[in-house]
């Protein structure tokens, strides 16, 4: 009797569990991240192929992508802010999916019909289908910002409750499904381009999404209904309302858990007053309520407690120490092929994922803020080895070279020097052929592989510290910033992210050349580097000296003070 009371025990915990609102949002989470992984890189593919294998059409499309969401990130979370939950998903679900399904027939067409558009009115027709591919791309990114601010910055913290080690369990595993679409869908979409054909590739995304969505409304529904919470939003804003800075403190009591103390902001409501009505202003009013959207949503966002921890992780994105475009190019000009490559980007997803498993652990052992400095710590030691990279041998770090040879070159018409024949295009997808006395067919002596060696172990070693360092961020967010302006300022954080990111790219079309590519390691490195050194100081404040104390969890006792009031312990 014992045992098959305990077999009905664990039959009805796995099966609360399958049909619990956490288990549901995983699901829907996985479904939306892989669809959005297989369009981000299919999107690129296609328009690469479309423009006769140029990077225009592709280059335009993340300036565009880049731009709207540093313009537009805080009028989005505080659209996310203004309305109910539910509509917020749902709307931007549908809006996200139909423009992607909308997207690839468009592509589909073109692809079928190419040539004959090509001869209509001197090609407009076919420039006009490409603008609006980028444009409606550029709307379903948009759609896909609001989705990941509500689901993953909102409707997981309410869902965790007051739990913190839930929300810290919850925000790791929403990470480790990234981690892992990110390197699975691509590898699918791109075997049934290669297999099949770009025509294929498009159908298959547009039938992907259709299903995905209907199975996500489904979802968002039952986790909607299992989760009454999400229903009601404290001090949630009127719809003609502007925004206001508040930054309440909520004192900590002696003997209060860390799971408690890590979360001053959780329960705080806010006093809504309603504003003029709308027939009392004028038109130049109603223009420009985007306006003082933006300002005030950025304004929010300088006032937070939690200000100099949300720059930190901004920085992180000024570096070119990480798998996109730009480093797996350089690694082409030095000698890696894609196999090696394909293994290196693996070993990245493994780091990550094991920086979301310690996260969890070293936050129960040392609390929230403590993680984050410890994170900050591991990382760039890690990357020290991309620093020492760049001066080892088989370097090609040489700063006489003038970084804007190749460009003149390019625009005087002249031919390069054979010790310079790189291209701009190449340096930044890895099409560079660094050339030396040696036969083309020769490999690299082995020497010439210890330069980057040294920088991909950095780069994969630092990404435990990196995703640990990102979700310690994460947490930090959802805790101590106010549910009414939860939205915009994880809004104005994006914005943040991509002005960072577009500035890094910027810095590598100003120095383009492989010999230039270590001055970028060390600008990046040093970026980090005052990443961290804003999130020191944003946890000394919060702790002060025992932010170096290794306490027990019985111990510890965190909290984020407010910049405007003295410190409550």
């Amino acid at each position: 009797m014992d045992t098959s009371g305990a077999k009905k025990s664990c039959c009805e915990s796995i099966t609360d569990f399958f049909t619990s609102a956490k288990f549901l949002i995983y699901m829907g989470h996985a479904l939306s991240t892989w669809g959005d992984r297989m369009w981000n890189f299919a999107v690129a593919v296609f328009l690469v192929e479309l423009y006769g294998n140029s990077l225009l059409l592709t280059a335009v499309y993340g300036l565009v992508v880049a731009g709207s969401v540093l313009l537009l990130g805080a009028i989005i979370g505080d659209w996310v802010d203004r309305n109910p939950r539910l509509k917020v998903a749902q709307t931007s679900l549908l809006v996200q999916n139909s423009c992607v399904i909308l997207c690839g027939i468009l592509l589909m067409v073109v692809f079928q019909f190419k040539e004959q558009l090509v001869e209509l009115y001197n090609g407009w027709i076919l420039t006009t289908c490409y603008i609006l591919v980028i444009t409606i791309a550029n709307i379903a990114n948009l759609a896909s910002t609001a989705t990941s601010i509500t689901i993953q910055r909102d409707w997981v913290v309410v869902v965790a409750g007051q739990d913190s080690s839930k929300l810290a369990d919850m925000n790791a595993t929403v990470r480790i499904i990234d981690q892992l679409t990110n390197i699975l869908a691509p590898m699918l979409v791109g075997q049934i381009m290669s297999f099949g054909s770009h025509f294929i590739g498009c159908g298959f995304i547009s039938g992907w999404n259709l299903c995905s969505m209907c199975l996500e409304y489904a979802l968002l529904w039952k986790v909607y209904q299992k989760t009454p919470a999400l229903a009601t939003k404290a001090g949630q804003k009127e719809p003609q309302q502007e925004l206001k800075q508040l930054s309440p403190q909520k004192d900590v009591e002696d003997g209060q858990s860390p799971e408690e103390s890590s979360q001053p902001l959780m329960n705080e409501t806010t006093v809504v007053t309603k504003p003029d009505s709308p027939k009392q202003r004028g038109c130049c009013y109603q223009a420009t309520e985007p306006l003082r959207t933006l300002k005030a949503g950025w304004v929010a966002y300088y006032n937070q407690n939690i200000f100099f921890a949300g720059m930190s992780l901004a920085f992180l994105y000024m570096t070119v120490l990480g798998f996109d475009c730009i480093t797996t190019g350089y690694a082409y000009t030095q000698g890696l092929n894609g196999s090696i490559l394909s293994l290196l980007m693996g070993a990245s997803a493994v780091s990550g994922i094991c920086g979301t498993v310690a996260f969890t652990w070293v936050r129960k052992k040392c609390g929230l803020i403590r993680t984050g400095f410890i994170s900050g710590v591991a990382q760039l030691s890690c990357l020290m080895l991309c620093v020492v990279s760049v001066f080892a041998p088989g370097s090609p770090f040489d700063l006489s070279v003038s970084p804007f040879q190749d460009l003149y070159t390019h625009l005087i018409g002249e031919k390069a020097l054979p010790e310079a024949e790189h291209s701009l295009t190449g340096a930044l997808m890895g099409n560079v052929t660094t050339t030396t006395a040696a036969p083309a067919e020769e490999m690299p002596p082995l020497q010439s592989y210890m330069s980057v060696s040294l920088l991909f172990a950095g780069v994969i070693a630092a990404r435990v510290g990196l995703w640990s360092f990102d979700l310690t961020v994460t947490q930090l967010i959802q805790e101590n910033v106010i549910e009414s302006e939860r939205g915009v300022i994880n809004g104005v954080q994006n914005s943040m992210n991509y002005l960072l990111d577009l500035l890094h790219f910027i810095m590598v079309i100003l120095a383009p050349n492989p010999e230039a590519f270590g001055l970028l390691v060390i600008i990046s490195v040093s970026f980090v580097a005052m990443g961290h050194i804003m999130y020191f100081g944003f946890a000394f404040k919060s702790l002060g000296s025992r932010l170096f104390l290794c306490c027990s969890p019985e111990q510890k006792v965190e909290t984020v003070d407010s910049p405007s009031l003295p410190t409550t312990v």
